[in-house]
């Protein structure tokens, strides 16, 4: 991680594995040397639903064309510094539109919003995912009366489905210098791992196990991603602790960075948040790099991820002992 140690930030931890710093990411990304990141994946600021600062430069405080104007600035520079060839894939769903803000309660195509800055900026619209989420659980999060049982009885035009999370993946143009291959070594994810004693089969030349894995990852809709297994809840919080309003689910970054990585590779997330991104990388064999602007959120970052590296550490140690 030496080539990004002369990135200027309030606060930073670097390490082999990682490196995460305090500040803008719009100004800190510009140390990153261009074609040099092998892979990206964040959760950007979901425009007018959460504000997660008072900073003014906060992107989450921006609404409308002053949003897109910020957030076109970062993705032309993660256009930039990203490898020909390789991907970046953006978390999203659609969002509510309230009477009190939009005059109507209905939805706003914010996934299409985003796919299309990223085309505008040159990059190449490369995949997407559905995640399903469980509509009971998000009414009880959200209190949306879309989603109430009461309001069918009352006047089902109001009603609707639930939001799911879409992953969109993007490509930058040109060749890929470097392919990710090889076969799947694990499954993330919620439902029971295929069995390796069946599925891996090396008399035919075919890893079976690599195969069931891959379809499910190739289906459209995951089905099977555990929603409670977020970096907020893996760990054991102090009351006091920074709690992440929206933090990825780690079964979704893991997938990605095996999906779309080598082992060694550097992960690059501009929204760092509580560490979910590094932290899934490094858990991954990969090295990350993270940028956040709010101290808070920054402080637990550092505390979530040096835990997995004092944890990796030790049981190398042990390994190497054993």
């Amino acid at each position: 991680m030496n080539q990004h140690e002369s990135i200027m930030a309030v606060d930073q931890v670097v390490t082999p594995d990682y490196a995460i710093y305090q500040g803008d990411c719009c100004e800190l990304i510009r140390a990153i040397p261009g074609d040099s990141i092998h892979f990206g994946i964040h959760s950007p600021p979901f425009e007018g639903l959460y504000k997660f600062s008072n900073f003014d430069r906060d992107i989450s405080n921006n609404e409308g064309d002053s949003f897109w104007q910020h957030y076109a600035f970062l993705i032309q520079e993660l256009l930039r510094v990203t490898m020909p060839g390789r991907l970046h894939a953006v978390h999203v769903m659609q969002l509510p539109a309230s009477k009190i803000r939009h005059g109507f309660i209905g939805m706003r195509d914010f996934r299409g919003e985003v796919i299309r800055a990223y085309e505008d900026a040159g990059w190449i619209f490369h995949s997407e995912v559905c995640i399903w989420k469980d509509p009971v659980v998000a009414q009880q999060r959200t209190k949306s009366i879309r989603l109430l049982h009461k309001q069918i009885v009352k006047d089902s035009t109001i009603s609707g489905q639930g939001l799911a999370d879409y992953i969109v993946t993007f490509r930058k143009p040109g060749e890929n210098p470097e392919p990710v291959a090889g076969c799947f070594s694990r499954y993330v994810g919620s439902g029971p791992e295929p069995d390796r004693s069946k599925y891996t089969t090396p008399t035919d030349g075919r890893n079976w196990y690599s195969i069931e894995v891959w379809q499910r990852y190739a289906s459209p809709v995951w089905m099977d991603i555990n929603q409670t297994r977020t970096l907020q809840y893996r760990n054991a919080r102090d009351e006091k602790d920074e709690v992440h309003i929206s933090p990825l689910q780690l079964d979704v970054i893991e997938r990605c960075i095996d999906l779309w990585s080598n082992p060694g590779e550097t992960v690059l997330t501009p929204f760092l948040g509580i560490g979910s991104e590094v932290y899934g990388a490094v858990a991954a064999g990969r090295k990350g790099i993270g940028f956040e602007l709010k101290p808070s959120y920054f402080v637990q970052a550092v505390k979530n991820i040096a835990e997995l590296h004092r944890a990796r550490t030790e049981d190398l140690f042990a390994e190497a002992v054993a």
